[in-house]
């Protein structure tokens, strides 16, 4: 199966120099670049398929975090935004247990998709991890299962949705809440939100979705799967350097082994 039969280029011209300039302005201005139906139903099949038979093989655990992903700030209290913990739970398989012949890792070796990723989030260079567990993720959320409040530490994510539960989780979230670059946490803002004063907006999307999030700024969730068909998500990361792995202390607490 090559590029063609997996990603819908009538409807994604990835190699289109005005499709991409339009792509990186939505994300630009929305913080969120969503395309739908990207991969086309024979090849989402395939995927359904693969991550179905690999669920036995997930890692799941239930992790306590702050929105924040940084350990317990000594200078507040437990209930202050920055000590304030929410609940992660998931399970997951890595990239070793991905077949080379996926369309998962044909889509995320392809140089027309690694192009089209550069030219809208405008990095230079994307490289894989070098440690053999983290490139592809394929994410599940079996019912109650949910991803709590949190930043992102990257400046960008790519997902895929393969499954759609039948009910919940819901991708919430609310744009430039901090700015972190700028050391502004906005404590308060992060109380409303897990206080539930501040409404989030509410992201939709079916399998086959491609999703592209600023996640670094924006807090965002995934609310629980209030049924009985597993959230299924592939999770393709790179980064902007070689030789990038992620620390043993992410892997154990992510995978639950090092290799």
């Amino acid at each position: 199966m090559n590029i063609a039969d997996i990603v819908d280029f009538g409807r994604y011209p990835l190699g289109n120099e005005d499709f991409g300039t339009k792509a990186r302005s939505s994300l630009n201005e929305n913080g969120v670049l969503v395309l739908e139906e990207f991969i086309r139903p024979e090849a989402l099949a395939m995927m359904q398929a693969e991550a179905l038979t690999g669920q036995d093989q997930a890692y799941f655990c239930t992790q306590s975090h702050s929105v924040y992903l940084t350990p317990p700030n000594p200078e507040f209290d437990a209930s202050h935004p920055a000590n304030r913990q929410v609940e992660s739970s998931k399970g997951c398989i890595c990239d070793d247990v991905v077949s080379p012949t996926s369309p998962l890792r044909t889509l995320y070796n392809d140089a027309s998709f690694h192009s089209f990723i550069k030219q809208v989030t405008g990095e230079t260079e994307l490289h894989p991890y070098v440690d053999p567990l983290s490139s592809i993720n394929i994410h599940y959320a079996t019912r109650g299962q949910e991803l709590g409040w949190h930043f992102d530490n990257s400046s960008f994510a790519i997902t895929l949705l393969i499954q759609k539960p039948d009910a919940g989780s819901r991708f919430e979230y609310v744009k430039d809440l901090r700015d972190a670059s700028a050391g502004d946490m906005n404590y308060e803002g992060v109380r409303a939100v897990l206080d539930k004063e501040l409404k989030p907006q509410i992201l939709n999307m079916d399998q086959g979705t491609l999703v592209l999030f600023r996640g670094r700024n924006s807090i965002h969730r995934v609310s629980p799967n209030e049924s009985d068909k597993t959230r299924m998500l592939a999770v393709l990361a790179y980064n902007s350097e070689p030789d990038v792995e992620l620390s043993e202390s992410a892997r154990m607490t992510f995978y639950g082994r090092l290799n």
